[in-house]
This record gives C-alpha cells, sequence and structure tokens, in this order.
C-alpha cells in the first residue's frame, strides 16, 4: 500500500492546477487513429488541459511488466504541439532523450499534441512491446507507443479519457470500460487514469472471436489472428479455459478486478509473448496455436495464458516495492523478480496442469528440460541468480548468442525450481496440512474488487519471509538468500527429490525440448554435444568442456558438412548415432570466410533429460498439480 507521505503527495497533485502547467482537474483526451494500422503506422492526437509556461511532457519509458526502459522512443515521430491555434516550438532534452520541453503562451488553456508512431516488421525485432505490433489483418495497441504525459505528474493523478478509430470491420477487445457503443469503426472508452489506462492494452483485427469463460466477476477471451481458420479452439481447449478461471479463484480466493479479458494475437508475423496487465493479458502466440494439435500440446501454448493471468495477483496486485514506481519515468529495481516473475512461473504452471490446458507428462517433460539446462549452464560459476533479476532490463535483449556463459533471465526457470522447493518443505514440514496454496491465498489474495487506479499492495523482502513464516515457520530468509546468492554448483533441484522425482539422461528424446526445437527452428544438441544450433548449422550456444566447443567451435560458426555430407539435422543426429561406434564426428566449418575441417570426439549417443520416479516415494508432482476446483 502506498505510505502515507505518498498519499499525501498524491491527494495534493490531484486538488488543482500543477506547477508543470497541466491541470489535473480536469481529463486529457486521446485520440488514435489504428486505420492505417496495415501499413504499420498509428497516429494519434493528444489534448491536455494546460496553464501557461514552461511544460515537460515525456515519452514513458520504464514499461510496467517489461522490467527495462523499452519504451520505444526512436519509433515516435511527426511530433507537433499547437496552443491558441499555433505551433509551438519544441526541444528533446539533450541528457533525457525521453524528455520534450516547450513553453504554454499567455492566456491558452489546452495543449494539442500530434505524433505518429511506426511499428517494426519483419525480420526487425525489439523487447516485448517495442517489437512488431501489426499485420495485414490485426494490430496490438499498448497505449504507451502513442501518448505524452507531463513530467511531475503520477500516473494515478491524471485522468484520461481515450477512443480509437479502427480499419472497417476490425473489432477490439479490451478492458478498458466503453463510454457507450461504438460508432461504426469509432469506439470512444470511460474515462480512467494514467495508470489504467497504460495496464489495458487493446487487440483489434479482422478475424476476431470472443470466447465467454464465465465466472465472477466475468471473464471472457478475445482472439484476433491473421486467418479465420486460426480461430477454430475446439471445445477441450473452452473448457480448460472455463477450468484455468475455477483453478485461479480456488488458488488465490480473491479477484482484484471487475471483469478479466485475455487478449490473444494469433500471427506469425508477431514474436510470441506476453505481458501482464491486472484485468486483461497480452498474449501473442503462432497463428495456428490454438489449432494446430501439435503447437497446441506444446507446454509454451499451455502455460501462456495461466502465467499471464497468475500476474493479476502475483506483480499487479502485490508488487515489490522497487517494481512499483508513480509513473513510467522512474527507473524500475528488479531484485524481487525471483518473486514477482519466478513465482508466477511456478504457479502458471501448476495453474496449467490443474486447468487441462497442459497434459501431467507435458509439463514432466518441460521441467527436466528446464532444471537440466539450468543444472550445467557454465554462467552459474560467476554469477549467481540474483544478479540475473538485478540485471534483467540488460538480460532481456541479450543475444542468445553464448547465453549458457552469460546466464539469461533466469529467475523465470530457476524461480520454479526454488518455489517447487519450498511448496514441498511446506507440505512435508506440516505433514501434508498446508502448501504453497495457502501461502498464495494469505500473500496474494487479499481483499476481492476493483478502484480506478487499482490498488497495489507493495511488499520488500522481509514482508516475503514473514508471510512465508506465517504458514510454516523455518529460517526462509537463509533458505531463499542461499539460493539466490550462491555462485557454482548445480541448479537446486531438492524440490524435485522431496516430490519423489530425479533428473536423468536418456537417448529417446525429450517432448518438451523438441517442441520448442520445431517452434524456434533449432537442433537442440546441448546435452550431448554441447551444442544449440540453428535449422541451418549456425551454432547458437556452445557449452563450455562439452565436445563442440572443446572441438573449437563457438557462436556465430557454422556447420557446412557432416561425416562428409551436407549438414542437415537428420544428417547430425545419425553421426551422433554412429559415433558411438568410431567415437569421432567429422564436421566441415564455416567461420565468416573461412572454412576448416573439425573432429569432434564424442561416443555417449543422443542425450536427453526426463524425470524419473524415485523408488518407494510419493509423487508429490502429482498431488501439486491436481485440481484443486
Amino acid at each position: 500500500m502506498p505510505s502515507l507521505k505518498q498519499a499525501l503527495a498524491l491527494a495534493l497533485l490531484m486538488t488543482g492546477p500543477l506547477r508543470a502547467g497541466v491541470r489535473t482537474d480536469l481529463p486529457a483526451v486521446l485520440s488514435v487513429d489504428a486505420t492505417q494500422a496495415p501499413r504499420h503506422l498509428l497516429h494519434a492526437k493528444l489534448r491536455l488541459a494546460v496553464t501557461p509556461g514552461p511544460l515537460t511532457l515525456l515519452y514513458p519509458k520504464w514499461i510496467a511488466g517489461e522490467h527495462g526502459p523499452n519504451g520505444p522512443i526512436a519509433d515516435l515521430t511527426g511530433l507537433s504541439f499547437r496552443a491558441g491555434g499555433k505551433a509551438l516550438p519544441w526541444r528533446r532534452d539533450d541528457v533525457d532523450m525521453f524528455a520534450f520541453h516547450l513553453t504554454v503562451p499567455k492566456g491558452a488553456e489546452q495543449l494539442d499534441v500530434e505524433l505518429d508512431y511506426l511499428s517494426p516488421h519483419g525480420a526487425e525485432s525489439a523487447p516485448f512491446s517495442a517489437g512488431p505490433t501489426s499485420t495485414a489483418t490485426l494490430a496490438i495497441l499498448p497505449w504507451h507507443l502513442v501518448l505524452l504525459y507531463p513530467e511531475g505528474v503520477p500516473s494515478d493523478a491524471l485522468r484520461i479519457q481515450a477512443d480509437l478509430t479502427v480499419p472497417a470491420g476490425w473489432r477490439v477487445g479490451t478492458a478498458l470500460p466503453p463510454a457507450g457503443a461504438a460508432t461504426g469503426d469509432h469506439l470512444r472508452f470511460g474515462t480512467v487514469t494514467l495508470s489504467t489506462l497504460l495496464d489495458s492494452p487493446a487487440i483489434m483485427g479482422l478475424h476476431f472471436r470472443t470466447v465467454d469463460l464465465g465466472g465472477t466477476p466475468s471473464h471472457q477471451a478475445h482472439f484476433t489472428a491473421d486467418t479465420e481458420a486460426a480461430l477454430d479452439l475446439t471445445a477441450a481447449s473452452r473448457q480448460a479455459l472455463r477450468d484455468l478461471v475455477a483453478e485461479t479463484g480456488a488458488l488465490f480466493g480473491a479477484r482484484h478486478y471487475a471483469h478479466y479479458d485475455f487478449l490473444v494475437t494469433l500471427s506469425d508475423h508477431i514474436p510470441s509473448d506476453g505481458i501482464e496487465h491486472h484485468q486483461s493479458s497480452d498474449n501473442r502466440m503462432p497463428e495456428r496455436a490454438w489449432a494446430d494439435p501439435d503447437l497446441l500440446r506444446a507446454f509454451d501454448t499451455g502455460s501462456l495464458l495461466p502465467h499471464e493471468m497468475t500476474h493479476s495477483w502475483c506483480g499487479k496486485f502485490r508488487r515489490p516495492e522497487g517494481l512499483a514506481p508513480g509513473n513510467s519515468h522512474v527507473p524500475l529495481k528488479g531484485e524481487l523478480l525471483y518473486v514477482y516473475e519466478g513465482l508466477t512461473t511456478y504457479l502458471g504452471d501448476v495453474l496449467a496442469v490443474r486447468s487441462g490446458l497442459a497434459a501431467g507428462d507435458v509439463f514432466r517433460e518441460y521441467v527436466a528440460d528446464v532444471a537440466a539446462a539450468l543444472d550445467q549452464a557454465p554462467g552459474r560459476a560467476w554469477r549467481p541468480l540474483q544478479d540475473t533479476a538485478i540485471a534483467a532490463q540488460i538480460l532481456y535483449p541479450a543475444s542468445p548468442s553464448g547465453a549458457g556463459a552469460r546466464r539469461g533471465v533466469d529467475f523465470y526457470p530457476e524461480g520454479f525450481l526454488i518455489w517447487l522447493d519450498a511448496d514441498t518443505l511446506i507440505r512435508e514440514q506440516t505433514g501434508g496440512k498446508r502448501s504453497l496454496d495457502d501461502f498464495c491465498r494469505t500473500f496474494l489474495g487479499g481483499p476481492s474488487g476493483l478502484t480506478d487506479p487499482p490498488v497495489v499492495s507493495t511488499y520488500t523482502f522481509a514482508d516475503l519471509v514473514a508471510a512465508l513464516n506465517a504458514v510454516a515457520p523455518r529460517d526462509w530468509a537463509g533458505f531463499l538468500r542461499e539460493r539466490l546468492d550462491r555462485v557454482g554448483g548445480g541448479a537446486p533441484l531438492d524440490g524435485l527429490v522431496r516430490s519423489g522425482w530425479r533428473l536423468a539422461y536418456g537417448e529417446a528424446p525429450n517432448t518438451s525440448l523438441k517442441d520448442a526445437e520445431r517452434q524456434d527452428k533449432t537442433l537442440d544438441l546441448r546435452f550431448s554435444l554441447g551444442l544449440l544450433l540453428k535449422e541451418d548449422g549456425e551454432v547458437i550456444d556452445a557449452l563450455p568442456a562439452q565436445a563442440g566447443a572443446i572441438a573449437g567451435l563457438g557462436p556465430g560458426m557454422k556447420l557446412v558438412a557432416v561425416n562428409g555430407r551436407r549438414f542437415t539435422p537428420g544428417r547430425m543426429h545419425e553421426a551422433i548415432h554412429q559415433a558411438r561406434g568410431t567415437g569421432r564426428i567429422e564436421l566441415l566449418v564455416e567461420n565468416d570466410e573461412d572454412f576448416k575441417a573439425v573432429t569432434l570426439a564424442y561416443r555417449d549417443g543422443e542425450r536427453y533429460p526426463h524425470l524419473e520416479r524415485i523408488p518407494g516415494t510419493a509423487d508429490g508432482l502429482a498431488g501439486i498439480t491436481a485440481p484443486r476446483r
């Protein structure tokens, strides 16, 4: 909850005109024209009630849920300011590139701002919402792409009334409240705080379908896709989404929203991703994710919506102090991301199985894959998990090349293992009478209902430890610090063992790994040769002390031939099989414009991670993932 000092400051800000020259007693008006979205162009007009004098307007920089300064300022174009019928000169700050200075002339009572946003497309890529957001038949609108806001004004203190114009025949999905019925292709939304607007993206498209998921309050899933066929959800998928709603209610015991809207974009031209919001989620998936049985079976498909919905409790309602700034210009601090994202990963993955969106055997293969990757990651030798959370803003956009030595945003998958460890410890300590579910109800649940802006209940490390101790007393501070600050050693696998499973390796392919290969167009040989390759043979990563790296392979090189024949993934698998007898694999490797022959010494065959039962133990994973509804 806000401190008394914060609450008093906010109350003062909301009582009238501000020194910044923008009045907060009158709402701003934001009009977005998305009719040119198929051309990857958005046009926006912003009207602010102002008072004369110097004024600084800011483009959103630190984007909530993205944990970094990802505001795509480079794609802001066509910026102009007018007041009293005249164009106003402006100047960008020469240190803060997201700040624009101007002076409101005497007698002016309103400022009109116009701008364009150029959405990236094709091969262009950037983190999260700064990446591609439109195709010929659909678009995603995170509102922070198309607005400026006054410096010195908390997001909770400024109210905005937004409206949106879309291409003819397109439909819109958003959690924003409507202000009357739509007029043709024009929609007007109710006046909300800037906080709520920024937290309520919209999706729109020609091919559009809404599925009612029931529950109290209401829940809906809005789907837009590049083709009509991609919208054909099976009856089982619809029921699983309804069961997800029921399972979240059973887990958390409260809902901090007036309604919840899944916003699902299905396109192969927009990178797959998910971004959480308080009463909606922006879910971006392959075009056939809900129609192709192979994609539908993949754990990444089944777990995305549960993960993003879980954030409504873990990340939006309950939020680390360092991730709850007053506006989008205050830097975010990721120290507790192993809770915000790590706990959400654990709960979202468990909910995927509880709801039926993912099968238990697929879940176990996924756990084996991520646990094995973390267990052998060479970056563990120098970087503690805590640093991956603190450095999240620089790790998100990092290249996949050399990721093993660098470590990436490991607080997601390793957070899963830590919270599995905590869950099994609580169950063991209390004889099965309590579990992490009890912690979720007390720490993440709280009172139901919604305000504008939504209530954000912040917490510290000490608050987290106290809440765990209230469920099952022990040295939780020591438990967390040992796992967060450790350098060297393998992944924290105690929770797996305590749940009756252990990590093992065999020649049978891991289905989760194979699903990832198919989706990412890669060849994953990390657990045999220590190599992660693109389908064309380019090396993405070569793990130290493994056969590939020992032979001199590194990121950016390309395997041209294997055992005297042109490289293909199939021939690489054949060569690994043949090496069981020969102990060698002959490669022709391209490194920029140079070619050389390389011999890999290897004879252990295909090697993939799996979970195997520990004889004489109970299946704790089955109990954890059993439905609660």
